[in-house]
């Protein structure tokens, strides 16, 4: 084999004949320029303006990006379609293959996919912001599917995909439709019976014969799952795939007759990219650029350029090499090309096991089952065996399955000379391989086991699905009979995620040499491992103490695993107890099943029917436009903003030369170059627009740098270099109260009774002191923070385009930093992808750091949130500290608590205070506590102010509560679930801060769960299944929830609505509110149609601008719907009352002609609805008051499974009620309460914020290492409950909302904490098996580490002993 001389570099492209680089994109032929080689497919995409695929997170973590690519396989003669991540996807990696979006798939005009109106029909898009990734994701299934795919695949294929709002469950029961046909999954799972009647389903809201039938004279009464009315492919060919419409884009024929070219492109900064389709090729590029890096998926490369800023200047393509993508079978075992993809390797594995002995196949099985749970579907799609190899990640889950099976590396350098490397001797250090730079992967040599060797996989991760191991393993033994016993003749034992490369056990290994296989090899094999991986103290990664366990827990696995495949060889004892089988049964996902309960209470045409999102359509279409889908104008320019390195430290001097030399840069503007003020707060100005003397935080603004393009934007920001001078830091609440670091004016205290006098009288029989830490959560709406601004009239005017829950802040930031007038600005918001609180303040500083470049410059400027800054810089929801004292008699009644509670505010006061006084006002949940004292405090910190969330401190305040609860009933050895009943509050109860329950429905809510959980026989199966399993213990709880409505700032308790009759008998409607996902619009739309009495279709609701409706509240509180129906409904009805007249001669046989009639009478068809929520007040001097409107009850019941050895757990069950009055919108609400479960079940159990503190120190100081999907898990799709039960409480109006109607949008999230104290239930059983049957703390998220270093055994014993509390920031 020849090789290039580094002066001809055109012998690459001479080697082959050249043709011009194209694509197709939904059906549509595009030529592919040079120089695009930067470009991501979706840069691409977004660029031609097929902004229906989202940037979500930019590192293929979300799937929001999600598009279907295909192309022809001339070696199999068929098409191969699969979905990819865009955001990852190199734009010349799919050159010559045709990519479909979800513009492509259908849309409004030409008619929606089946899967498009599926999921639309099905309530499964909420913020729709996720929406067409899941599309393409179901979509490239259905396509590449021969049949109809299995729930699993379906499950499978949506691994990859994240959504905040739906909780999934309709998502999946959407796409259940179209999967292999199974009657009994779909029908009516009630155990009740109903009259006979027509069936509402519960995918459309309308009469069908989908399942059972029901109905009664007031209510349509639904329970159900899913519609039974499936779909299947009308046709299959192998170059089309499967097709579910006449008009599916078909293959593009040209591609099927175009042969493949090498591919010679470059691209911004000299990067060069090449598509060598010869071995030969490759090996002469690798000759000519030692340092090229080989590509096939770009799924870690793309993150090392983007993320970890890695610059590669020689980018080489290898997926289309056909010596790399070789898949054979020998005698001696398999050869695995490196450019294998992984998809294309499981299912190749599968084919394997099925077809040879089983003894031969134990690694291929292991290498199924750890692909299994590698990444998501669209990243196994695209990514190779080799790229994993020679990335050498420390947690790289197959690297250790390699090693453990003895696998060896074929490698060849450019000369074309091959050798072989054992895959234990391959990896050198952190990330190095032995590969020298001449040489590159060729493939993997895998061997077939023998008979009695045996090969197994271990990982343990935050989430199961599409996340990255803590620690893994791969374990191999070989055993033979030796003197009628069993001993070890060879074995491997290689952990992941404990060192910076895949480390062998090496002396665990020596030592199991030779002994023969029972427990003293075990309890032996256990001792040595725990000497054999070490961990420092601050390892990076932390958790050590959970990690080392992990070692032991696994071998533990291992030991009984291979003792059951043996089990019935001969001679082989039999000592493996039954109770310990759980230890080695892995865990396997039935599909989810969900049921929903709801009456229907109709009023007029519209109100209580469970009508769809009405965005619906647009949202599976990807029609629905997002801040940053905003056109860009020619002139504009991309900002992006300088950000403190520092968590506290004084300015010194700040150099731009780098920036002003860096390619587009347009300008830097700091504090100097505000025109108008530059302090700004929502509350108080106590923070900086852009930092003058001293930062306060990591992720601080200190400027903002406007460019020609949005990474030319980022580029220069990052070469404007900061000097400090470090200030000393303070970074939790521990350090503020060591420190006495509190925001000035923040102290609160409420009271009831005499606390102190109840605690010295005999009344209290029993006392239990405390604390509680609770952890913060990101809120981690899909679409980041986004503004677009522009001037008019010469800079007269300006306007914007933002992502808020709050225009009129982003109006009033605007004009206090411009120094205009606010009746200058206008803040447009059409829709926001989620929420949740984040961007009710902080998102006002991000549009008021570009309006300040547009102004100045006279030019339109964008800014889009990267998803890493986003979480850096835009505040969490509040950790907290609760110091609890509690005093209750020997029956378990409450009698006295004193509580002081500390929030993390960070470094700007923000709403902390608001939120700390909604945790005092919920400190009590829903017990009845005669002598109560709460103070709290906000603390000041140096990290990023934290902000709003959906609860607002209310679900910190109770799962306070709920742990002082729980501590109370093991104090009395009694069920927590028969304390909370004995001190329920009750109608009349008048609470700690002198309001009075009225129209209290806690113990209806509370019984009928109950009754729906059967709760104490389930309490009973539960323990039975304890007794029996020693590794796998379950857990049960109940928790209720009582939520205030209201701002509990009085003035922002008001709406206003401006209502607009036209003559054809259509209505528009504009209001203060902020449509997220929430349904606001939809519930306001049916408002207003039936107050007309017309229908819902003939209601449009505009865009919310501060033009049309001054002075807006946030929308937030969970009161939107409230308010902003009531003041539509005001503006209703002033119209209807001026119409009247003209009316009540009943001459006109529809509304359009009734609308004619009165215009031509001069009647002004137009009015301005406002609303004010009435007799609510509070004085915080008395602390007395009526704070809130009224309250939305609920409970949750909530069945676990822990894994006690790894901390992993699943939720069996869940069963909610909620109280909501007569629902507005069933459907729209049943979905809030789902979405607002599954976001508290990851606050609760799975999302864990880690900042650079004390306790971390592995992380630098202030910074957040959780700030992005890699690193902060919010549940997926595989999450959900097993069961999934919803349902709202029947015939009790809420006389106090519009319509008989209560409020949805935070009373949910709390229930969650049924799941938190079930996990604690399981732990507590698997402790009292070890002995230990006191009371522990757990902080939330119970975490895997959480739980499993609280199950206390031997394996955790020599780690951490019984009071170990694992570290968590606060």
């Amino acid at each position: 084999m020849g090789s290039l001389k580094k002066t001809d570099e055109e012998d690459f492209m001479s080697l082959e004949e050249t043709k011009e680089a194209i694509l197709y994109v939904n059906g549509v032929r595009r030529i592919l320029p040079d120089g695009l080689a930067h470009l991501t497919l979706l840069e691409y995409l977004r660029d031609i303006g097929l902004t229906g695929t989202k940037l979500g997170c930019g590192e293929g973590g979300c799937g929001a990006c999600t598009v279907m690519v295909s192309y022809y396989d001339q070696l199999h003669n068929r098409s191969v379609h699969y979905a990819v991540n865009a955001c990852l996807a190199p734009l010349y990696s799919v050159e010559g293959m045709h990519v479909i979006t979800v513009e492509g798939v259908g849309n409004r005009r030409s008619g929606l996919h089946p899967v498009q109106e599926s999921l639309a029909r099905s309530h499964g898009s909420q913020c729709g912001y996720c929406t067409p990734g899941f599309i393409m994701s179901m979509y490239a299934l259905l396509r590449s599917s021969r049949s109809a795919p299995s729930e699993e695949q379906i499950e499978e294929c949506l691994a990859g995909n994240l959504c905040r709002c739906t909780g999934y469950r309709p998502i999946v029961d959407a796409f259940r439709v179209f999967a292999k046909t199974n009657d009994a999954v779909y029908a009516n799972r009630s155990s009740g019976s109903f009259p006979e009647g027509e069936f509402v389903c519960p995918s459309t809201g309308k009469p069908c014969s989908c399942g059972s039938k029901g109905l009664n004279e007031d209510a349509n009464v639904k329970e159900a799952t899913t519609c039974i009315n499936g779909y299947s492919p009308i046709s299959f060919s192998e170059v089309d795939g499967s097709s579910y419409v006449e008009k599916e884009l078909i293959f593009p024929p040209e591609l099927l007759l175009r042969k493949l070219t090498p591919l010679k492109l470059g691209g911004f900064g000299g990067l060069k990219w090449y598509r060598p389709l010869k071995l030969q090729h490759v090996l002469d590029l690798k000759s000519l650029y030692p340092d090229a890096k080989l590509v096939t998926g770009n799924t870690e490369v793309g993150i090392e350029m983007k993320l970890k800023r890695i610059q590669y200047h020689v980018l080489v393509s290898v997926a289309q090499v056909s010596d790399l993508n070789s898949l054979n079978e020998s005698e001696d075992g398999l050869e695995i090309g490196a450019a294998v993809k992984l998809t294309e390797l499981r299912n190749f594995l599968i084919k394997v096991v099925s077809q040879r002995a089983s003894h031969e196949t134990s690694s291929c099985r292991a290498l199924i089952e750890q692909i299994k749970w590698f990444a998501g579907k669209q990243i196994r799609n695209v990514a190779s065996v080799g790229g994993n190899i020679c990335t050498a990640s420390p947690i790289s889950d197959l690297n250790p399955i390699w090693m453990a099976a003895g696998a060896k590396f074929r490698i060849i350098d450019c000369r074309g000379k091959p050798r072989t490397a054992a895959a234990k001797d391959f990896f050198l250090g952190y990330r190095k391989v032995d590969l020298a730079s001449s040489e590159i992967l060729l493939s993997v040599l895998l061997p077939w086991t023998k008979p009695f060797e045996y090969v197994k996989e271990f990982k343990q991760a935050h989430r199961r699905e599409d996340d990255i191991a803590i620690v893994n393993a791969g374990m191999r033994v070989f055993l033979e009979l030796n003197d009628g016993k069993w001993a070890v003749s060879d074995a491997s034992i290689v952990y992941g995620g404990v060192a910076p490369v895949s480390l062998p056990a090496s002396n665990t290994e020596g030592f199991l040499i030779g002994k023969f296989w029972d427990q003293d090899l075990l309890q032996g094999a256990v001792k040595v491992l725990e000497k054999d991986i070490l961990l420092k103290e601050n390892a990076p990664g932390g958790m050590v103490e959970f990690r080392k366990s992990l070692t032991s827990s696994f071998f533990f696995k291992f030991f009984l695993w291979v003792s059951h495949q043996m089990k019935d060889k001969e001679s082989f004892p039999e000592n493996l107890c039954l109770s310990h089988m759980s230890a080695i049964q892995s865990f396997s996902k039935s599909p989810t099943t969900g049921c929903q309960n709801y009456e229907i209470r109709k009023h007029g045409t519209a109100v209580g029917s469970p009508e769809v999102h009405l965005s619906a359509r647009l949202q599976v279409t990807g029609e629905a436009e997002y801040a940053d889908d905003t056109p860009m104008p020619p002139n504009g320019l991309h900002a992006a903003l300088v950000l403190s390195r520092k968590p506290h430290a004084r300015i010194v001097s700040i150099d731009e030369s780098g920036a002003k030399s860096s390619p587009g840069f347009a300008g830097l503007f700091t504090y100097k170059d505000v025109p108008g003020g530059n302090n700004i707060g929502p509350v108080i100005d106590d923070e900086e627009l852009f930092a003058s003397e001293i930062v306060t935080c990591v992720g601080q603004a200190i400027g903002v740098v406007v460019a020609d393009t949005h990474e030319n934007a980022k580029i220069a920001a990052r070469k404007v270099h900061v000097e400090y001078e470090e200030l000393p830091a303070v970074l939790s609440i521990q350090d503020a109260l060591r420190s006495n670091s509190f925001h000035p004016n923040t102290e609160r205290c409420m009271a009831k009774g005499d606390v102190e006098l109840c605690f010295q009288s005999g009344k209290v029989d029993r006392v239990l002191e405390g604390e509680v830490h609770v952890g913060g959560q990101e809120h981690f709406y899909l679409e980041t923070n986004s503004s677009m601004v522009w001037t008019m009239d010469g800079g007269n005017e300006v306007y914007m385009i933002s992502s808020t829950q709050a225009p009129q802040k982003h109006q009033k930031y605007a004009s206090h930093v411009l120094r205009l007038p606010m009746s200058k600005i206008v803040c447009k918001t059409k829709r926001i992808g989620g929420g949740f609180g984040g961007k009710e303040t902080r998102s006002a500083a991000i549009a008021a750091a570009a309006a300040v470049p547009s102004y100045l410059l006279n030019r339109p400027v964008k800014i889009t949130l990267d998803r890493d800054v986003d979480m850096m810089i835009s505040g969490q929801r509040h950790s907290f500290l609760g110091k609890y004292k509690v005093g209750f008699t020997n029956e378990g009644k409450l009698l006295a608590l004193d509580l002081e509670i500390y929030n993390n505010a960070g470094n700007s006061l923000d709403l902390s205070l608001a939120v700390l006084e909604r945790a005092m006002f919920h400190s009590d949940n829903v017990y009845a506590i005669p002598n109560v004292r709460i103070r709290g405090r906000v603390c000041f910190t140096n990290i990023p102010s934290n902000t709003a969330f959906r609860g607002f401190g209310g679900p910190q305040g109770m799962l306070i509560a709920e742990n002082w609860i729980q501590r109370v009933a093991v104090e009395l050895k009694k069920s927590p679930e028969k304390i909370r009943e004995i001190n329920l509050q009750s109608e009349g109860f008048v609470l700690h801060y002198g309001q009075e329950l009225q129209h209290c429905t806690l113990a209806q809510v509370w019984g009928e769960l109950k009754s729906s959980c059967d709760f104490w026989k389930t309490r009973s199966d539960v323990d039975v299944f304890n007794k029996q399993n020693r590794w796998k213990k379950r857990g049960v709880a109940m928790v209720p929830t009582k939520f205030g409505i209201s701002f509990t700032l009085k003035f922002m308790n008001q709406a206003g609505a401006l209502v607009q009759v036209y003559t054809d008998g259509t209505v528009l409607v504009t209001h203060g509110g902020v449509e997220m996902g929430q349904g606001l619009h939809t519930k306001v739309a049916q408002i207003a149609a039936s107050s007309f009495n017309i229908p819902l279709s003939s209601v449009f609701i505009s865009e919310t601008s501060t033009d049309k409706v001054p002075n807006a509240s946030p929308t937030a509180a969970s009161a939107s719907s409230d308010m902003y129906g009531a003041a539509v409904l005001d503006a209703c009805e002033q119209i209807k009352a001026r119409m009247e007249p003209i009316a009540s001669k009943k001459q006109h046989n529809s509304f359009a002609t009734l609308a004619r009639a009165c215009y031509e009478q001069r009647i002004d068809l137009s009015a301005h609805g406002f609303y004010i929520t009435p007799d609510i007040d509070f004085d915080w001097k008395t602390g007395k008051g009526n704070p809130f409107r009224y309250f939305t009850y609920g409970a949750a019941f909530a069945e676990v499974e822990i894994d006690t050895l790894t901390g992993d757990f699943h939720t069996r069950t869940a069963d909610i009620i909620l109280d909501l009055g007569y629902s507005l919108n069933p459907a729209i609400d049943i979905g809030q309460i789902e979405g607002a479960f599954i976001q508290g079940l990851g606050w609760v159990a799975m999302e864990e914020l880690k900042w650079g503190d004390a306790d971390h120190k592995w992380i630098s100081p202030g910074f957040l290492y959780t700030c992005g999907p890699g690193n902060y898990k919010i549940p997926s799709a595989d999450d959900i409950p097993l069961k999934f039960k919803v349902s709202l409480l029947k015939g009790n109006p809420n006389v106090k909302a519009i319509h008989s109607s209560k409020a949805v949008g935070e009373p949910p999230f709390f229930l969650a904490a049924s799941v938190f104290f079930a996990i604690k239930d399981a732990i507590a059983a698997s402790r009292m098996e070890a002995g230990y049957n006191e009371w522990f703390p757990l902080d939330n998220p119970a975490t895997p580490e959480r739980i499993r270093m609280a199950c206390i055994d031997d394996f955790t014993k020599p780690f951490a002993g019984p009071e170990y509390r694992p570290k968590l920031s606060v």
